[in-house]
């Protein structure tokens, strides 16, 4: 156990990653965006996010103080919307305490915050002794010890971590996954702990973690009402439960005094669990109903809406 953390420490220091934006500070509050951030989300995708997000609201204040249509429209684009609703809902909870938790136990308590996720901001804010389990982690594990299964992953994820050099080990263990250690195609040649890798000892590297095969997306069907009105363009907004909770789209039923004018082109968006096709339909009504909203078009395109209701926007500003 300890060798293959003072490998992992040692490996980090030399070849790990050391230019990330989140890296090199002890502010909780950066460190906590980055993390809710990296939830489902690559490296590369989160950065130019994080620094628009970040220049918006520079701390757990400006985030508490700020209006939730503004949170959502920073957000837009990085899916998983119920993130940036929990990260707002929490930046309230803070500033209602007046300081922002330090403990494991305080940190998972915040919305949005989970086990592992608590975990990395007390150990890169606060040096707590912590482990965490994110993907990447548990993949190292189940390749290199052959140990899979949540509790007995956490289990030994505890039993893992040193003594010291605690920010060191975790950022490895994150860097390990994402860079060497991959799903497909690891890298196994430069990884700093193949020597006692269990994966790659018996041949088993593509079989570890086990990996179910992933049954074909069911695909849902929408009809979007795109209505425009001298300029303007209707949106309405989501209920907060559910697909895009909060955010503004078009309406999805047909409206009292609609007339169509044509179809446009269709488009599909992509989910964790399905893919959406979306048929356009433009259209024009005068009436208004309630949760709806009139926008100039190129206020929509900056409004808190979804990314494929976006890219349709900048079509009809450009058309």
């Amino acid at each position: 156990m300890q060798d293959f953390a003072s490998r992992l420490v040692d490996w980090q220091r030399r070849q790990g990653r050391h230019g990330l934006p989140w890296q090199g500070t002890r502010d909780p509050y950066r460190i906590w965006l980055a993390e809710v951030m990296l939830q489902q989300t690559q490296v590369a995708a989160v950065i130019p996010y994080y620094e628009r997000f970040l220049a918006r609201f520079g701390d757990v204040g400006a985030l508490a103080a700020a209006a939730q249509d503004d949170v959502l429209r920073q957000w837009s684009g990085l899916g998983c919307y119920a993130r940036g609703r929990n990260l707002h809902a929490a930046a309230k909870a803070i500033t209602q305490v007046g300081a922002f938790p330090r403990t494991l136990e305080d940190l998972q308590a915040l919305p949005g915050v989970g086990r592992s996720t608590a975990a990395a901001i007390a150990v890169f804010a606060f040096g707590r002794r912590a482990a965490i389990l994110d993907g990447n982690a548990k993949r190292v594990f189940a390749r290199c010890f052959g140990v899979q299964g949540e509790k007995r992953q956490w289990d030994l994820a505890q039993r893992l971590l040193p003594a010291r050099g605690i920010r060191t080990y975790t950022q490895g263990l994150m860097d390990l996954g994402a860079t060497v250690c991959t799903r497909t195609k690891p890298a196994c040649e430069r990884c700093p702990v193949a020597v006692r890798c269990v994966a790659r000892r018996e041949g088993r590297v593509h079989e570890l973690p086990g990996l179910r095969a992933r049954p074909p997306l069911p695909l849902r069907h929408a009809t979007w009402y795109v209505v425009l009105h001298r300029g303007q363009v209707l949106l309405e907004r989501r209920p907060v439960a559910g697909l895009w909770g909060g955010l503004w789209t078009f309406p999805e039923r047909r409206l009292a005094g609609l007339r169509h004018l044509r179809r446009l082109p269709p488009l599909e968006h992509g989910f964790t669990h399905f893919r959406l096709r979306a048929q356009p339909v433009l259209c024009s009504v005068r009436k208004q109903g309630a949760g709806q909203v009139w926008l100039d078009v190129a206020d929509a395109v900056h409004a808190a809406v979804p990314a494929p209701v976006r890219a349709l926007l900048k079509g009809l500003l450009a058309a």
